[in-house]
């Protein structure tokens, strides 16, 4: 590539060779011209003039710079971001070939394919690019023309999170290209999904628990399975049609979520109790010992996004999982996730030990996963490790009797 075009420069207090995330904060900003808009590109030097780093500059974020690239040759501009999305779409279609078990899969996964602010998730002839930053809201269109060349899709959707807009100071706006449709149907192990692209969680799907619920499925077999928080169904779809799972009950509080979750029971004939209510009211008003599951999942949306409430987040799990821990029979499966990337995984098993302790269980752990290798992990970024689940066999130990007081 050509040398780039010299951006504004920003002076950064840190040196990036000890600084190998790709977030720089505000608080490691010594200097910004005036007037830089959010999103725009810039150079990072230390104090002595030496270059660092380019990337995403924002005056209004916590996150004031997201590095795109530590090599001073290389420019920011559609051939850089084509670069990307052709290894990001090689990972996923050549070394995975994930193609041949779906066509609903992770294309980008933010920082950990060198694109941070940005995910893209292909679901059928449709991707979906979820924008958390305001330098990506700029680029959108080479982000969509890059896609579109190395991917089988005829369009791309953006959506960002209001919260995200309003931290990041932009506004996605924009209508959907003609003819994009409002939902699609996607093929994942079999097992046929409704994915709604207007009003669907975060960009319409979680493929990132794919294996885990071909893992839980083969588990499954003539049991009594609830699943809980179910969204549009994987779970217990996989539980029914894969696992032949003889009862399943999924719940969730989402109304719009629960009418995709019963399509998508019909489309695949599987018989499914699905149940509208809060999951922690619903678990309270089970009776112990007489609505007893084989197999319990508890896959609940992203806890907080804030480090100064990761403790309150950790509690709320242990709450959750004490409140499952009871309703497994004795010798039965909990399945228990987490996905709040500032709850680590030492953190999050923490929570599920001291439930069990507090529950009079006994867990043997089967099987600690993450998502599936279309969200890579970047060593540097601890965060995008942000899904954790925990298989585990839990069996009741009576407390010990206190002895008698002595005379």
């Amino acid at each position: 590539m050509s040398k780039a075009a010299r951006a504004p420069v920003v002076t950064l207090k840190v040196h990036l060779g000890r600084w190998t995330h790709p977030f720089v904060y505000r608080k490691m900003v010594a200097e910004a011209p005036d007037g830089l808009s959010p999103g725009e590109v810039v150079e990072a030097r230390d104090r002595s003039g030496r270059f660092l780093a380019r990337g995403f500059f924002n005056p209004t974020s916590q996150i004031a710079l997201r590095i795109l690239t530590r090599d001073e040759k290389t420019p920011i501009n559609y051939d850089f971001f084509r670069a990307r999305l052709r290894d990001a779409a090689a990972l996923r279609v050549e070394t995975l070939g994930l193609d041949r078990v779906t066509d609903a899969y992770r294309v980008v996964h933010s920082e950990a394919d060198g694109l941070p602010g940005v995910v893209v998730d292909r679901y059928g002839p449709v991707a979906v690019a979820e924008i958390f930053s305001a330098g990506f809201n700029l680029h959108r269109d080479s982000v969509a023309r890059a896609v579109e060349e190395f991917l089988p899709v005829r369009c791309v959707l953006f959506r960002a999170d209001e919260r995200v807009e309003t931290a990041e100071g932009f506004k996605l706006g924009g209508a959907a290209p003609m003819g994009a449709p409002k939902s699609v149907t996607v093929v994942e192990n079999g097992v046929r999904f409704k994915v709604d692209l207007e009003t669907g969680h975060k960009t319409g799907f979680f493929a990132d628990q794919r294996d885990t619920r071909l893992y839980l499925s083969n588990l499954c077999h003539d049991k009594i399975v609830l699943d809980a928080f179910c969204y549009s169904g994987g779970f217990g779809l996989y539980a029914k049609k894969l696992g032949r799972a003889r009862y399943v009950v999924a719940v969730d509080l989402d109304e719009k979520a629960l009418a995709v979750a019963r399509e998508n029971a019909a489309m695949n004939r599987a018989e499914i109790d699905f149940v509208h209510a809060d999951v922690y009211r619903y678990l309270r008003e089970l009776r112990e010992g007489r609505n007893e599951f084989d197999v319990v999942v508890l896959d609940p949306a992203k806890m907080t996004a804030r480090r100064e409430e990761v403790d309150q987040a950790v509690r709320k799990y242990a709450d959750l999982n004490r409140l499952a821990m009871r309703r497994v029979r004795n010798g039965g499966l909990l399945l228990t996730c987490s996905c709040t990337g500032l709850v680590g995984e030492d953190a999050f098993l923490s929570a599920v030990k001291r439930a069990a302790a507090e529950t009079d269980r006994e867990l043997q752990i089967l099987r600690v996963a993450g998502a599936g290798p279309d969200h890579p992990v970047s060593p540097d970024v601890p965060e995008s490790a942000y899904l954790k689940s925990v298989l585990a066999r839990v069996r009741y130990v009576p407390p010990k009797r206190r002895p008698e007081a002595g005379p």
